[in-house]
Parts: structure tokens; sequence; C-alpha cells
């Protein structure tokens, strides 16, 4: 018989995984001080492309997820996480040298495939030792992490810049990729065990993906989720931009966003009090609701007059509040019916749901016209129909 696979202690793990998908937060968060000089540099005749440096990332993370996931299963979870850091820390260096918004957009393009390993994969490791709603406790935790590095990227991405220039911004990535894959290596014994690995073979794969799509809740958690996303990167990509021209508030930004960060990381850590007592779908339909009430306002405001600042603050945060109460769920509820598949599902639900969410914010986001209003609009109609999807479909 095989020896069991040791575990780290709990709060060990959560901060291990945590770091991992933090990794994603920090390449996109940091960056947004920087749009703006970004903008200057490379693309001053249309400042809204800067926005792609943003969505080519996570657009790159969303191809990515696509192999990781199924690569983790054939090689195990550690070298895939290795093999995708060091990918990231090749992007991450190229970024800082480029001389063109193309060559920006290529390297963040190879940087989000890379950080693919770390972010998909850690999930995978999740589900190889927890599931249901223990795998939806871990998770909100891990996601607390992913919704306070906002409250410091910014501002560390502003004192990078204002010392060193945006260009070292990028250096900063490596330096992470090599503390996480470091804690990794040394305390983190490998999850998957050799006889649970499946051949990497498109076969194989196929199986795995037909076995993922045959179960209802896994399409149904995986639309909604793209929905979320969608409002998540929209939100994202505008959000420096609306603070600097429709409020004049560029200087402040780091702060503000800080605060927003900080007040909407507590969804996750109420989501991990709440979600085994009630369930997953009810704090789901509690986050998504709460959007489109406060989304409903925005546009109520925009109908009778402008928008005020602290409502924009309240909705801002309020979006960032429902992904901490949606996304570890909606994870957990796709993953539960398909754990003996955990890498492919993992890879499936997090390329489909990165990708399309892309698809849908950078529209958003280059609809930029000085107001919130085309973010109001779209965070309206994307809330309300994942609202029906989970309420019709997530019982």
């Amino acid at each position: 018989m095989n020896a069991p696979i040791r575990k780290l202690s709990q709060p060990e793990f959560v901060g291990l995984i945590a770091c991992h998908m933090a990794m994603v937060a920090f390449s996109i968060d940091s960056m947004l001080p920087a749009l703006p000089e970004i903008a200057q540099t490379l693309t001053p005749d249309a400042p809204n492309r800067a926005q792609l440096v943003l969505t080519s990332f996570v657009f790159g993370m969303g191809l990515g997820t696509l192999v990781m996931g199924p690569l983790s299963d054939r090689f195990g979870r550690k070298p895939v996480i290795f093999c995708g850091a060091l990918l990231y820390a090749v992007g991450a260096i190229m970024a800082a040298q480029a001389q063109t918004l193309d060559g920006m957009l290529f390297s963040r393009l190879l940087q989000g495939i890379g950080v693919a390993g770390p972010r998909i994969v850690a999930v995978a490791m999740v589900r190889d030792q927890y599931e249901g709603r223990p795998m939806a406790s871990i998770m909100s935790y891990v996601m607390m992490v992913f919704t306070l590095v906002p409250a410091i990227a910014p501002l560390l991405g502003k004192f990078i810049i204002d010392g060193f220039g945006w260009h070292a911004v990028f250096y900063c990535f490596v330096i992470l990729a090599v503390i996480v894959v470091s804690w990794l290596y040394i305390r983190q014994p490998e999850t998957l065990a050799p006889e649970a690995r499946v051949p990497f073979k498109p076969a194989s794969l196929l199986v795995a993906a037909r076995e993922c799509f045959s179960h209802r809740v896994f399409i149904l958690s995986t639309v909604v989720q793209i929905l979320v996303y969608g409002m998540l990167f929209g939100a994202l990509s505008s959000t420096q931009q609306i603070f600097e021209t429709t409020f004049a508030r560029g200087e402040e930004f780091p702060f503000w966003f800080a605060l927003v960060a900080l007040v909407s990381g507590t969804a996750s850590i109420l989501n991990a009090r709440l979600v085994v007592r009630l369930g997953m779908q009810k704090l789901i339909l509690a986050g998504l609701g709460m959007q489109i009430a406060i989304s409903g306002l925005v546009l109520l405001s925009y109908a009778t007059g402008t928008l005020p600042f602290s409502l924009y603050l309240v909705w801002t945060t309020s979006m960032f509040f429902m992904v901490g109460l949606a996304v570890g769920n909606l994870n957990a509820l796709a993953m539960e019916p398909v754990g003996h598949v955990a890498g492919m599902a993992a890879s499936v639900i997090g390329a489909l749901s990165t990708v399309f969410g892309v698809a849908i914010a950078a529209p958003i986001g280059l609809a930029f016209d000085g107001t919130a209003l085309p973010l109001a609009l779209a965070s309206t109609v994307l809330s309300i129909s994942a609202f029906v999807l989970v309420r019709r479909g997530l019982r």
C-alpha cells in the first residue's frame, strides 16, 4: 500500500494556495497605476488601448488553463506549476523591455499563459485533498486573499513606479514567482499519486471533457462564472480611467482602491463562515441580487442627473464583494461531480470562464466614454442573466 499524502496544516495550505492565486491578482492590479504612463509611452494616440495590457494577460491565462490542468493530471501538480512559473517570469522580463504596445501585449499574453500553471493547478491541488462544502470553505479563504491583494497591489505599484519607473513593476513579478515556487518546493508534498495520473492523450482528454459536460451543474456553473468574470474584468479595465477622467481623482486612485478591496474582501470571510450551513447557491444568489440592486441605482442616478462619487464607490465595492461570494462557490459546485478528472475539470472551467469573460469585458472597457455608464449597463444585464441562471438552473 502507498503511504497517505502528508497534508500541510490548513492555515499553511490556505496561505500557499492563496499565494498562487495572488500571482494573478498582483499581476493585474499593480499595473493599474502604470496604465497612464504606458498609454503615453506606447499608445499616445489611442489611450484606451492601454487597457489591453490587462486583458491580454487575462486572455493568455485563459488559454494556458486549457493545457495546464491536463498536464498536471499526467505529470503531477508540482512540475507543471514550476514550468508555468518559469514561463511567467520570462514573459515579465520581456514585458519590462518592450518598446511597442504590440510587443508589450505579446509579452503579457506569454506571462498570462505561464501564470495559468500556478493558478489552475492550485485549484486541482485543493480538490485532491478536499471536496464539497469543505472545499468551498477552503476556496473562500483563498479568494479572500485574491480579493485583498488589490488593497496593496496598486499602492505598491505606485510606489515602485514613482521610484523606479513602470518597467520595474515587471521585475517584481519575477521576485514573486521565485518566492511562491520556493515555498511550494520546500513545504508541499505532491498531491497526485502516480497511480492516479492520466495519460496525456487527445482521446483521454476528449473523454474527460465529455465527462465534465455531461453534468448539468458543471455547465451552468461555468456559464455563470463567465458572466461574473465579464463584470469583474470590465470593472478592472475601466476603473483607473473612471477615477482619473470621470471624477478627476487619479492621484487618489490607489488609496480608494485599497479601501474598496479591504471592504469587499470581507465577502470571502463571510462566505467561509456561512457556506457549510447555508449552501453555495444561496450565497451566490445573495451576491448577484445585491449587484442587480446597486447597478440599478447607478442607472437611475444617470437617468436623473450624474453619478455621485460615493455611489460609484459603493457600486464598485459591491461588485468585488459579489465576486467573493460567487467564484469560490461556483468552482466548488462545478468540481463536485468531477473529482476523478479534477485537473481537466479545473482547466475547462478556468479556460472558458476566463477567455469568454475577457471577450465580454474588452468591449466594455473600450467603450469607455468618460463616464461609468457603459460599465453600469453591462453590469446590470450580466448580473440579471447570472441571477436567473442560478435561480432556475442551480437548484
